[in-house]
């Protein structure tokens, strides 16, 4: 018999469990937490029972399992493959794996003037960002997938003027229907050092290697000006030969196609896919529909492709006014957006049923 929770029952006596654990009690150990309580003592056909409160012996299931685990196999019923977290505080590195592949890492040093996940990588591996620091790249601002925004009281975060220096980190493991989650707070800081805008992020992973980020921006100094500008917010720079001019392609949920029929525009998402060694890949931004306004999509030719909610002039080139964003000091902003990684173009990576989970995923 099937539990719709983790896709099998007891290894040993074949019932389901009888409420949710932390894990199936059939991985193996002793403790009350790692039983979950799960397994009441009953009669089983042919079973023999352990002497310890009438339990079938579950040894043997566990240790298959912990080997399935080491291997990266372990799986979760409706979620996939298992999301994990292997942080290095000397390197200042958080690497997230799934299914025991590397998928990015945060880089959170003080080497860069900002935190960004690089590498970002599909399924089988491949590298979909672009190298970091590259001789005659242009923009070498553009690292992995970041957070950042020009004219912020003047500061240019985005071209990083500014400093972004994180302040805390966290990682919390999947849980019952919990995603893996990764909590920075970062402090954008002006050209002296004081802090502006405290930044608290919170990254969730699901294992179809999609990204829920749900960003707070609280004001520090007594008055925050996020002025209109195109260059932000969330931004990813991808590997050269994805990009449009190399032979990518460019979609909206409208079914506008192409860098320029989709830059500025506003729509629920768009997708970007091209081919990297032979293969087709496709990143994805997903924009939340109880964000404070919609926002629009900086997707350029060459590579960048950023969404953001500051710059309806900037993006709309003068037909509609100026909105910039203030806040007072303690006053906050949430954004929140989807980052979608996928093999094949836009249909065979199923885009749309995607930003239907994005939006089941976030809701509250």
């Amino acid at each position: 018999m099937a539990d719709p929770r983790y896709g099998r029952s007891c290894g040993s006596c074949g019932r389901p469990p009888i409420r949710a654990a932390a894990r199936p009690h059939w991985i193996g150990g002793t403790t009350r937490e790692s039983r979950g309580e799960n397994c009441r003592p009953h009669p089983v056909p042919g079973k023999r029972l352990s002497r310890r409160e009438g339990r079938p012996r579950h040894w043997l299931a566990g240790w298959l399992v912990a080997c399935a685990a080491l291997a990266g196999t372990v799986t979760r019923a409706g979620d996939g493959p298992v999301v994990t977290f292997a942080h290095r505080p000397d390197a200042r590195q958080v690497e997230v794996g799934i299914a025991g592949r590397p998928f990015a890492v945060y880089d959170y040093g003080s080497k860069y003037r900002k935190p960004f996940f690089w590498p970002v990588r599909a399924a089988d591996g491949t590298v979909l960002s672009r190298p970091l620091l590259r001789p005659g790249d242009d923009h070498p601002h553009h690292k992995g997938l970041w957070v950042a925004v020009d004219e912020v009281n003047g500061i240019d975060f985005w071209a990083e003027k500014g400093k972004i220096v994180n302040q805390h980190i966290q990682t919390i493991p999947a849980r019952g229907d919990r995603p893996a989650r990764l909590k920075v707070t970062n402090h954008w800081q002006s050209l002296d050092g004081q802090t502006v805008v405290r930044e608290r992020t919170t990254f969730s992973f699901f294992p179809d290697r999609m990204i829920v980020l749900d960003i707070e921006l609280q004001a520090v100094a007594e008055q925050v000006t996020f002025d209109d500008t195109k260059e932000g917010f969330a931004g990813f720079r991808m590997v050269d030969s994805m990009r449009e001019r190399e032979g990518g392609h460019v979609v909206n949920a409208e079914g506008l196609t192409g860098t320029k029929n989709c830059w500025g525009k506003t729509s629920k998402w768009v997708d970007y896919y091209g081919p990297v060694r032979g293969k087709t890949y496709g990143v994805t931004w997903f924009d939340h529909p109880g964000n404070f306004r919609p926002s629009r999509y900086h997707v350029r030719d060459y590579g960048l492709f950023a969404i953001s909610p500051f710059g309806p002039r900037a993006y709309s080139k003068g037909k509609l006014p100026a909105s910039p964003v203030k806040l007072k000091r303690g006053e906050t902003l949430r954004i929140r957006y989807g980052f979608y990684v996928h093999d094949g173009d836009t249909e065979q990576g199923h885009v749309r049923e995607a930003y239907q989970r994005f939006l089941r995923r976030t809701a509250e």
